[in-house]
């Protein structure tokens, strides 16, 4: 529990230090932001990453979904709470870092049910990697997947948050909606924490978009509203985004590109000495050292090495750095 108490900490440590475009870079065009990764089927987890609470609990263990008749009303709820609200109650919602979930509610049977989107292994696990002994390159253990259960829990997002309905649909939309939520998560297999931009500005260049559990509530969102969901648009929808400012990123390669029998090995070391920082289970004393070392490379070398579609890219971050947002972005309409 206190290792888990020290990765929560570690996050919002590293919190405080602080348009589809065609652009050339290494040679050849790439499109910003650059598209998130799709998979043809979700690949069974490693025995070694080990999540500290068991993922989606009261889920159906395969995943399904309940059939909605077609004459139904279904009440569709923003739901928003402080990430870790279940542990440290509305900390986290002091510095905007909130959790995005979506309620619904059958008219004809009265239920209510919960979807979310989120890290298999924690958020520590899904940002940075681990350092295998005898293993050279950083080990990821950073997928993410739907959870779809029966209930709301209304004091969870009532406390500390958000329990609001934004919309309503027929049964039938429920059902299509549902056999998406399959496909999506299906294909979709990985969390990504970072959105990386060139500057605050509004209209700034998005080099990277985060794929966490707000993107998933505005991907169905978006999803509901082209199977004709009706969205109540008076509702003020904001969402969290951990951002890096960045120029324009530097494609280096793959893992065996980098770290294989063939790579570079000078790039390989660096890139291991800059995720030694970030390891996980660290003492008291290293966090705090780590802490400091964090901060001379980010604000001083203005360095950081993004792991992206398993690739790796490096940022040449620029002033602010690091910065979480909490940005109004409006319902569907």
């Amino acid at each position: 529990m206190g290792g888990h108490w020290r990765q929560g900490l570690r996050s919002v440590l590293l919190l405080s230090i602080a348009c589809v475009s065609l652009h050339s870079s290494n040679g050849f065009l790439q499109k910003w932001p650059v598209p998130y990764k799709r998979f043809e089927f979700r690949p069974k987890t490693d025995p070694y990453c080990q999540a500290k609470y068991t993922f989606c609990p009261m889920g159906n263990g395969d995943g399904s979904i309940p059939v909605m008749k077609n004459e139904d009303i279904i009440q569709v709820y923003r739901l928003q709470a402080p990430v870790w609200e279940f542990k440290y109650g509305d900390l986290l919602g002091h510095f905007k870092i909130m959790h995005d979930a979506i309620g619904f509610r059958s008219s004809l049977t009265g239920k209510n049910y919960t979807a979310e989107w989120y890290e298999l292994f924690q958020l520590g696990n899904c940002t940075f990697p681990h350092l295998r002994p005898n293993m050279e390159e950083p080990f990821w253990c950073n997928q993410g997947a739907a959870c779809f259960y029966e209930g709301i829990d209304d004091d969870h997002w009532k406390s500390n948050g958000t329990l609001v309905p934004v919309a309503s649909m027929s049964g039938v939309m429920f059902n299509s909606m549902a056999k998406w939520i399959k496909e999506d998560n299906d294909t979709g297999i990985y969390y990504q924490t970072w959105n990386v931009r060139a500057s605050p500005e509004f209209n700034s260049s998005v080099w990277f978009d985060s794929y966490d559990c707000a993107s998933f509530v505005l991907r169905t969102y978006q999803k509901l509203f082209e199977l004709g969901a009706t969205f109540n648009r008076k509702v003020q929808t904001n969402y969290t985004r951990l951002l890096l400012y960045s120029g324009e990123p530097a494609f280096l390669g793959n893992g065996t590109e980098i770290f294989g029998q063939h790579g570079n090995k000078s790039l390989a070391l660096d890139i291991r000495k800059f995720y030694f920082l970030l390891r996980p289970h660290q003492s008291w004393k290293e966090l705090l050292l780590s802490i400091l070392d964090i901060y001379y490379k980010v604000a001083v070398d203005k360095n950081f090495y993004f792991f992206y579609n398993f690739e790796y890219w490096y940022l040449p971050l620029k002033f602010p750095y690091i910065k979480v947002v909490y940005d109004e972005i409006p319902l569907p309409s």
